[in-house]
């Protein structure tokens, strides 16, 4: 009898550091698709999350938050009313860039944020409302933060005409990413 147990365990030390391993191993596949998933959904800002974090798992976790908090916003679609009365002022905005670039950007700059405001994204904290864009918005997200640099910098009067230029295509980018008809909101109307 005690030759069984003798040998017994060294047979339940294996099993125990297979299935440790095996835990492992699930554990490390699970963290490495959430990374792909992270990185994939918000591209771009995930790397600068992780710069600004130093670890990718305090990066995942305050993407994670981001994506918790978006969730208890009342982000909504615009309705066609709203839609068109901002593409109308946009090209006005647009327009007087040939004879103002600075006004044009600061007009820009005030559209989108009112634009956010009309959608349901709270606009008093410029870091907030990035932050809160690059979950639903991932890809237009550092268009909105070199098109801020370069509006702060135009405050400061040390802007040229090919920076306001920039700002405005990146305005303009993030301006057509709010003010689209989502896929869900055409087959609701349809």
């Amino acid at each position: 009898m005690n030759l069984q147990l003798i040998t017994l365990g060294p047979i339940a030390l294996a099993i125990a550091v297979v299935l440790l391993i095996v835990i492992f191993a699930c554990l490390y596949i699970q963290r490495r698709r959430v990374t792909a998933a992270l990185r994939q959904r918000f591209g771009t800002e995930y790397e600068r999350v992780v710069i600004e974090h130093g670890s990718e798992r305090k990066a995942q976790e305050k993407l994670l938050d981001r994506e918790k908090r978006v969730e208890k916003l009342d982000i909504r679609e615009l309705d066609p009313a709203d839609r068109q009365r901002f593409l109308e002022q946009w090209k006005t905005v647009q327009s007087h860039f040939v004879d103002s670039p600075a006004e044009a950007v600061t007009q820009a700059n005030a559209l989108v944020t009112s634009l956010m405001d009309r959608r349901g994204y709270p606009v008093s904290d410029f870091e907030q409302r990035a932050a809160d864009i690059s979950v639903d918005h991932p890809h237009v997200t550092e268009n909105y933060r070199t098109a801020n640099t370069i509006a702060s910098r135009l405050a400061k009067g040390e802007v040229g005409t090919e920076d306001l230029r920039t700002a405005m295509i990146h305005y303009r980018a993030l301006f057509d990413e709010l003010a689209q008809e989502t896929v869900a909101a055409k087959k609701e109307a349809a």
